[in-house]
């Protein structure tokens, strides 16, 4: 339960305010178009784009230690806010 609750919180934390959200909310705003039809196919694609991540995940770390895995995903997560500060200040 510990692990659900933090790779719930993890992902759910990164998805809000996220381009996916904001496109769901466009979608939304259209008062012809069902909001449920907009939860369904947002969901399915987030469940989708969710699976492509898992199996991707599990055939990286067939070949590459999660310790590596690791290194680069954080390595990664800093060039881009590097990336994101740099612009903002200039």
């Amino acid at each position: 339960m510990k692990l659900f609750l933090t790779i719930f919180g993890t992902v759910f934390l990164a998805e809000l305010g996220d381009k996916t959200q904001f496109a769901t909310m466009l979608f939304a705003t259209d008062r012809s178009t069902s909001r449920l039809t907009v939860f369904l196919a947002a969901s399915l694609a987030l469940a989708a784009a969710t699976a492509i991540g898992v199996l991707a995940g599990h055939l990286l770390s067939q070949y590459v230690s999660e310790k590596l895995l690791h290194f680069i995903a954080g390595g990664g997560f800093l060039v881009i806010g590097g990336v994101l500060v740099f612009k903002a200040l200039a």
